[in-house]
């Protein structure tokens, strides 16, 4: 599953060497933190979420044929000097 998330994201973004996916397990299943370039963020996250919801069905999908369960998280780093961390982007529901 992690190809096909990374080559999806790969081919929406304008900087495809900056993508990277970090996973770890959480809620019984596997989460998935895409990171892009922070110009990037808003073409993986679609207006009003359509693009990351079109990539959650995919890879909910892919993850149910395997009897597995994920979540797929955009994490955004554009942030205003002095703020906090990098927090997953606001989006449409999951």
């Amino acid at each position: 599953m992690e190809p096909l998330l990374t080559y999806l994201a790969k081919a929406l973004v304008d900087q495809p060497d900056q993508v990277t996916l970090r996973i770890s397990e959480a809620d019984g299943g596997q989460l998935y933190e895409l990171k892009v370039a922070p110009e990037d963020v808003g073409k993986v996250i679609g207006r009003d979420g359509r693009t990351v919801n079109a990539l959650r069905t995919l890879i909910n999908a892919a993850a149910q044929k395997q009897g597995q369960k994920v979540r797929l998280e955009i994490l955004d780093d554009r942030r205003a000097p002095g703020s906090p961390p990098a927090q997953p982007a606001p989006d449409a529901a999951r």
